[in-house]
């Protein structure tokens, strides 16, 4: 007995050994896996494409923070733009100097674009890299009034692009030219000059390229990139700032306007009613949210207001169309100088022109309805109102309304007496959009009847 019972506690401590080796390899195994979990190296990457805004810059300042803190080995930021706003690009410029993790500009795909703005983001990334047939340059400042752009701002900018290159070790020869000059060049001259560190045909081989890579960051701390089997993970506008960015539109822009005026003309022929007025103004609020993210020229400002204003005027003051023919060429040329064309920011004239005329044809058409409106006399529905009861529903200073048949119509008292409202009214004649009404008489008591019969 004294046997068994030694050997069964033998084996009962045997099994509880093997549990405890079990729980402590499994905790080792767990502590030993990346917290982020994931399988390997990753690397961000997020795309700017078409002309350099705040909604770009605010997108870049976040992706750059949100990688750093994610833990990736570096932010690839694949660049197409035919450039943008100073301040916009000043901003990304700081940004990418003060990145806590490597950024790598990656202008692509083929036939891409580093124009103008796109040329200091270029340069001020940790790593600059172009896909093959691609350019870079053009980054003369354009002057926003249409005038020639003064030596200060020139210099300015000139020693802005020697300053990054400077920083970046690239070529300061072709960064002063691009802004000087207005100079542009491939992505193959671009690498034989040092502006860019490498030509990738596309992101796999860009990740290839660039594993190994040693890169100093701002605070001093020393990165090797780790790429060549990294995951990419994507990291997009958000949908907000994705619709920010596309109304920032220089096409939608033009049409917002052109929709918005259409819109107005139609609120002034058709007073009362709200709907044009509020379609226009909703247009018109945002073509001025695109103007005020794009390059713009003044003098193209003021003469689609100048067109505006002769559509409108055509509405009060009809003739031969003189104002609406006015209002066509201003529209047309205005839409051609709204936006500075060496930035290759414009609108298309595929759309300019379209555009122009259909808004001159309803303008035209919603201006003559209007005049013929106020000029032809009120038929039919003198008959047909004449002698009806309504009640005032509104009244105000300036005038009162009552509704009748689902129209909203003034009312005038024959005699000019104040109405309020709550009045039972009777109409007596129809003068083009008012009602003409006197006190509604006051149906006969029975007594009244049997009195007098």
């Amino acid at each position: 007995m004294g046997v068994m019972a030694c050997s069964r506690t033998t084996s009962v401590t045997a099994r509880r050994l093997r549990l405890a080796t079990l729980l402590v390899a499994g905790l080792a195994l767990l502590l030993a896996t990346p917290a982020t979990g994931q399988p390997g190296p990753t690397v961000a990457t997020t795309q700017v494409r078409g002309p350099i805004t705040p909604v770009i810059a605010n997108h870049l300042a976040d992706t750059i923070a949100t990688a750093a803190e994610a833990g990736h080995e570096a932010l690839i930021v694949q660049l197409d733009t035919p450039g943008g706003l100073v301040t916009s690009t000043r901003s990304i410029v700081q940004t990418l100097l003060e990145a806590r993790i490597p950024v790598i500009v990656y202008v692509s795909p083929r036939g891409a674009d580093a124009g103008s703005a796109g040329t200091f983001v270029t340069l001020a990334a940790h790593i600059a890299a172009m896909s093959p047939a691609t350019t870079i340059g053009a980054a003369t400042p354009i002057d926003l009034e249409g005038g020639e752009i003064s030596d200060k701002v020139i210099n300015n900018a000139a020693e802005f692009a020697r300053a990054i290159a400077e920083e970046r070790g690239r070529d300061v020869e072709f960064a002063v030219a691009s802004v000087r000059d207005g100079i542009s060049i491939t992505a193959d001259e671009a690498l034989k000059n040092g502006t860019i560190d490498l030509i990738a045909s596309d992101l796999a081989d860009l990740l290839a390229e660039v594993d190994g890579t040693v890169i100093e960051l701002a605070d001093g701390s020393v990165v090797t990139l780790a790429t060549a089997s990294a995951q990419v993970v994507e990291l997009d506008l958000s949908w907000v700032r994705e619709v920010l960015q596309r109304i920032a539109d220089p096409n939608l822009a033009f049409q917002f306007i052109s929709i918005g005026t259409l819109a107005l003309l139609y609120e002034f022929a058709n007073p009362g009613v709200g709907a044009g007025g509020t379609v226009g103004v909703i247009m018109l609020v945002l073509a001025m949210f695109s103007l005020s993210v794009l390059p713009v020229n003044i003098a193209g400002v003021a003469l689609i207001l100048l067109a505006i204003a002769l559509f409108v005027g055509e509405i009060f003051v009809p003739g031969i169309g003189v104002m609406a023919a006015g209002g066509t060429v201003s529209l047309i040329v205005g839409g051609l100088l709204l936006f500075q064309r060496p930035t290759g920011i414009g609108v298309d004239p595929w759309v300019l022109v379209p555009t122009t005329l259909v808004v001159a044809g309803l303008g035209l058409v919603i201006t003559r309805f209007a005049a013929a409106t106020r000029t032809r006399p009120v038929t039919g529905i003198v008959e047909q109102y004449v002698g009806r009861r309504v009640t005032v529903e509104r009244a105000d200073l300036d005038h009162a309304r009552a509704r009748l048949d689902g129209t909203w119509w003034r009312l005038r008292d024959e005699d000019d007496r104040t109405l309020a409202a709550g009045d039972e009214v009777q109409i007596v004649a129809v003068d083009s959009t008012s009602l003409i009404v006197r006190p509604a008489p006051q149906p006969a008591h029975p007594s009244a009847t049997e009195e007098h019969p």
